[in-house]
């Protein structure tokens, strides 16, 4: 889909939502065949020099985009979550009024011309991936497979049933993104999936991010949380993990930049009234609701941007670029243009949640485009009464797709994947951009043409830093056309390390007695190397090995081990290679003081049985936050009204009340007795002729469970949000009222609850 351009002029929120101009609407069985013009205007809109940002396409196409994917023809994919946050209580959110839509541009203009619902009713939809020639998604908690058939959903398959459980719709599980190890990962959720021979295989992974993930050439990857503004690991996915009695500290989970941001103007951000949150003018100093990394790989921009590392900062209405170093083993990133960002709005509407990059080479951005992006259980009171303000809450119902191209750089034109030769396919896996790349590696695996092998085995010894050669590596390895042979040859041949760091993990499954004197001289012939990148891999690629012969493999992990005796990355690779060989390491070698102690420490640990948690836990927990609002709304909203205004005639309002504001122990003490007769509440006398349900005899109902409510209504309702204790919720069960065993307002008021 090519871009458009468009005049910089003014918009704001409040024309948003009407960017496009409609003409003709005609409902076709599941499609939405609309005719319109549409306007957009970038005044609001500072772009880096040499940079364009166009429209793509806008309501009345789709609504609440939160994330796409492009199919073989280049099309637009879109999940629109229209349920989320539908007004500031957000009440209805679990409505059943989710969609992905197919969105087309026919004429070739540059904008969406006609748009195909192709799943709908689906509830807080979050994530979708085109794989396996169908289309993997998420409706609610479950993670769905659906077969596309002339752009209508076939069979449908559940992949996993507690894929999203837990957490609310911003700590759910998402993402869906094919890596070059032919694995699915995804930000927040600590399985990663995929496909063989007819059955789904879901597998433990390292648990990434919040929302959005990304990934490098070389197949590391790249997340954020909301207050972090890029996070990655040191080493490729599921390396470092392998000893299940020991979590990685060091070689994962890193954050790897600033988290400074520089905003075009001061906005209505959840906890702008703490100290340190806004600067003298307003002005956000550090990220609060990053999101939607993307590492670019589209190959149409100038060279200084290939791999920077793009994010989402919605609440600051921006997207900050990050320069990724990939000089040493332990990536790092930094600020772009000090003091200034990537893309700057004083728009508020303006809200991107997601960055792809496309099959034309551009980047592409989701701007849910509304005024509330804040989800219930965390919104504070402050940040309600500025949405309400300034009539932000009003904006809804919108969205946009925006398209970044270089002014430099030429688009890539658009090929008809579906119909290309597996020939052009393999030429594509050293196309300039990524995405095809991508795509045309997994097409391969799915046509598992015979006559491909050969011209893939000649690609694996390229040397290029588009990863060419790990593309065809993995093609073989998902077409099972990988050989011991193969792979023992490529790793001594190949100059390459980043391809032998791939490949000498690979030859691990090839482990055999037979084939023991073989890898001990691969092994050999690698050290000699002296390459960093090598030794990394190779430590943690021997486990399988050691089955067949510790004796040969042990003095391999043992030299590794000399040679970064106090670096705590190799540390930890040697530590998952060695996983249920560290005793015997213990006992044959002389370890590192630190490998030593992560060693002592896994043998405690698996005496125990205490895992890393990643293969133990199964589901998402849902935060303290959520489970509040969630008590809140079955026990509480019922009598107070789920926006805490209270209900005429049956229970006095939460906001203003010197109950919510006052003393957190008597707060506790009212939930857990009751209130019976006549209150007072902010000076106004409410006459109640039903008592206040106390909680204390629900057995289901625990001291924690009252922590959490009351730290939702701290959040939701008070002036400035206090904290409490389960000890004092225990100390306030304890101290029964007198009489009736209900509190009165007398009691209230007199009794010093906090003595």
């Amino acid at each position: 889909m090519k871009s458009l351009p468009v005049s910089i002029k003014t918009i704001n929120h409040k024309v948003a939502v009407a960017s496009l101009v409609v003409l003709s609407i005609v409902a076709v069985g599941f499609q939405r065949i609309t005719s319109s013009t549409p306007t957009f205007s970038l005044d609001d809109y500072r772009v880096a020099d040499d940079f364009t940002l166009s429209l793509i396409t806008a309501e009345p196409y789709l609504k609440a985009p939160v994330s796409l994917d492009f199919d073989n023809k280049g099309r637009m994919w879109v999940v629109e979550m229209v349920g989320y946050m539908p007004n500031l209580e957000g009440i209805g959110e679990e409505e059943p009024n989710g969609r992905i839509s197919i969105l087309e541009d026919r004429n070739k203009d540059g904008v969406t011309d006609h748009s195909t619902v192709f799943l709908d009713k689906l509830v807080l939809p979050r994530a979708l991936a085109h794989v396996y020639g169908g289309l993997l998604y998420v409706d609610g908690p479950k993670l769905w497979f659906v077969e596309v058939k002339n752009d209508k959903p076939g069979k449908k398959t559940l992949v996993d049933p507690l894929y999203a459980e837990g957490g609310n719709v911003e700590h759910s599980s998402n993402g869906l993104m094919m890596n070059i190890d032919n694995w699915i990962y995804n930000a927040n959720y600590n399985f990663r999936y995929q496909l063989r021979n007819g059955k789904w295989i879901k597998e433990a992974t390292t648990s990434r991010g919040q929302w959005g993930i990304t990934k490098d050439n070389f197949g590391r990857l790249y997340y954020n949380n909301n207050s972090t503004n890029l996070q990655g690991d040191y080493v490729l996915p599921n390396k470092v993990i392998r000893n299940r009695y020991f979590k990685p500290v060091v070689a994962e989970h890193q954050r790897l930049a600033s988290n400074r941001v520089y905003p075009a103007h001061p906005t209505s951000v959840n906890r702008g009234y703490q100290p340190g949150v806004l600067d003298e003018k307003g002005l956000l100093k550090e990220v609060t609701a990053a999101c939607g990394p993307l590492v670019y790989r589209g190959g149409a921009f100038p060279e200084a941007y290939t791999q920077n590392a793009f994010v989402c900062v919605p609440e600051a209405n921006l997207i900050k670029r990050n320069i990724l170093d990939f000089k040493t083993l332990q990536t790092k990133a930094s600020q772009a243009v000090d003091g200034k960002e990537f893309i700057e709005s004083t728009d508020e509407g303006f809200r991107p949640v997601n960055l792809f990059n496309g099959p034309d080479g551009a980047i592409y951005v989701v701007d849910m485009h509304r005024g509330i992006i804040q989800h219930k259980a965390y919104i504070s009171q402050y940040l309600t009464e500025q949405l309400a303000g300034k009539k932000l809450d009003t904006l809804q119902n919108a969205g946009r797709i925006l398209k970044i191209t270089s002014k430099e750089g030429a688009l890539n034109p658009l090929p008809e994947l579906s119909k290309a030769s597996s020939t052009q396919l393999v030429s594509l896996l050293s196309h300039p951009n990524g995405w095809l790349r991508d795509r045309a590696q997994q097409l391969l695996i799915q046509r598992n043409d015979p006559a491909v092998i050969k011209p893939l085995l000649a690609l694996t010894r390229s040397n290029n830093e588009l990863a060419t050669a790990i593309h065809a590596l993995y093609v073989l390895e998902g077409m099972n056309a990988l050989t011991f042979a193969s792979l023992r040859d490529l790793v001594k041949k190949t100059q390459q390390p980043e391809t032998i760091a791939h490949a000498v993990g690979l030859l691990e499954r090839y482990a055999a007695r037979e084939r023991v004197a073989e890898m001990k001289a691969v092994c050999t012939q690698l050290l000699a190397r002296n390459n960093e990148t090598v030794d990394l891999y190779l430590a943690m690629a021997l486990n399988g090995w050691l089955t067949v012969s510790e004796a040969a493999f042990l003095p391999v992990l043992a030299a590794i081990d000399t040679k970064y005796a106090d670096q705590r990355v190799y540390q930890e690779a040697l530590t998952s290679g060695l996983s249920g060989k560290e005793g015997r390491y213990l006992a044959a070698m002389t370890p590192s003081d630190l490998l030593k102690k992560n060693l002592t420490l896994v043998l405690s640990n698996r005496q125990k049985n205490e895992l890393n948690s990643i293969f133990v836990v199964q589901k998402n927990e849902v935060d303290e936050r959520t489970k509040g609002l969630r008590l809140f709304r079955t026990i509480c909203a019922t009598c107070h009204g789920p926006d805490g205004k209270g209900i005429q005639d049956l229970a006095p309002p939460l906001k203003g009340s010197d109950y919510i504001d006052g003393s957190m122990r008597r707060l506790a003490a009212i939930i857990l007795h009751g209130v019976s007769g006549p209150i007072h509440v902010d000076g106004k006398l409410y006459q109640l002729t039903n008592e206040m349900p106390a909680l204390i005899n629900n057995k289901d109902i625990s001291d924690q469970d009252i922590v959490d409510i009351i730290r939702f209504t701290q959040n939701a309702f008070a002036k400035q949000g206090k904290s409490i204790s389960t000890e004092d919720v225990r100390q306030m069960r304890a101290r029964k009222p007198a009489g009736s065993g209900v509190l009165t307002e007398k009691q209230l008021l007199e009794d010093n609850f906090d003595k």
